[in-house]
C-alpha cells in the first residue's frame, strides 16, 4: 500500500487522525494532515482504508497493487 495525500483538498476534519493516529496527524497550525508513514505495515492497511473513507475532502489517495481509491 502507497499512501498520498492532496493536501490542497484537505479541510482539517482529522478523522484521518482518528482512524489512523500511526499513519496520519495534522499541524498544529492549520490542521492539515502529515503523511507520517506513506507505507504502512500491513496491519495498519484496514484503519488506512478506513481513513480514506471517512475523508470528506477524498484528499487521501490509495495505491494497493493496481488498484487506485480516492
Amino acid at each position: 500500500m502507497n499512501i498520498e495525500i492532496e493536501e490542497p483538498k484537505c479541510i482539517a476534519a482529522g478523522h484521518c487522525v482518528a482512524a489512523a493516529p500511526e499513519v496520519f496527524d495534522q499541524r498544529d497550525d492549520d490542521g492539515v494532515v502529515i503523511l507520517l508513514d506513506g507505507t504502512p505495515p500491513e496491519h495498519e492497511h484496514e484503519r488506512v482504508r478506513e481513513a480514506a473513507l471517512l475523508c470528506p475532502a477524498a484528499a487521501i489517495i490509495l495505491r494497493e497493487g493496481d488498484r487506485t481509491h480516492a
